[in-house]
C-alpha cells in the first residue's frame, strides 16, 4: 500500500493522507529537514565558540615568584602563555626594542607587541583590540599593586611605548 504516489492524486492528496504540507515534497524531506533542524546548534556550537585564546610567550628568570604571578593572572584572563625561562633576561629585553627605563622581571611577546613586565590582562587585551602603532606596553619596575605583585593600595602607570610621537600612558591603575 504505502503512501499515495503524485500519480495516485497529486502532491494535495499526499498531503492529505501524510499530514505533510505540500511545500516539504514527501515524508523522507519531512524528516531530513526535522534531523537537519535538529542538528543546527550542533553545527553553530564551533561558530559562536570564543576566539582562540591569544598566544602570549614569557622570558623570565626561573627564580622570580612574581613573574608566575603574573603568568597565573594571564592565563586567568584567557591568555595562552608559554614560559621561556632564562638565568639573564636583559638581551631579550634589548632585543625587543625594550628602553633600559621601563624594564621590569619579565618579557612577553603578544600578538605582534612587547609587554614588559606586570600590565594587567585587560590592559593587553586593550592592546590587542586597538593596536597602536607602537612597540609595546610597560609597567615600569615592579609595582606593588600590580598582577603578579599583589599588594593594593600603591597606584602605577601602564606606558605605551615605541609609538611614533614617542612613550605616553595609556592606562593608570
Amino acid at each position: 500500500m504505502g503512501f499515495p504516489r503524485h500519480s495516485e492524486g497529486g502532491v494535495a492528496a499526499m498531503a492529505l493522507a501524510t499530514g505533510i504540507p505540500p511545500w516539504m515534497g514527501s515524508r523522507r524531506s519531512a524528516l531530513r529537514l526535522a534531523l537537519t533542524v535538529a542538528a543546527l546548534p550542533l553545527a553553530t556550537a564551533g561558530a559562536t565558540q570564543a576566539a582562540p585564546a591569544p598566544r602570549v610567550e614569557v622570558w623570565q628568570d626561573p627564580a622570580c615568584s612574581c613573574c608566575e604571578g603574573w603568568v597565573r593572572h594571564m592565563r586567568a584572563a584567557g591568555f595562552e602563555v608559554t614560559v621561556r625561562q632564562v638565568a639573564d633576561v636583559r638581551p631579550v629585553k634589548v632585543a625587543m626594542g625594550v628602553d633600559e627605563a621601563l624594564w621590569s622581571c619579565h618579557t612577553a611577546v603578544v600578538g605582534g607587541f612587547v609587554i614588559e613586565g606586570h600590565v594587567p590582562a585587560s590592559d593587553v587585551r586593550r592592546l590587542l583590540a586597538e593596536r597602536p602603532r607602537a612597540r609595546g606596553l610597560s609597567a615600569p619596575g615592579m609595582p606593588p599593586s600590580s598582577p603578579g605583585m599583589d599588594i593594593p593600595g600603591t597606584p602605577y602607570s601602564v606606558i605605551l611605548f615605541g609609538a611614533p610621537h614617542g612613550d605616553r600612558t595609556w592606562a593608570r591603575h
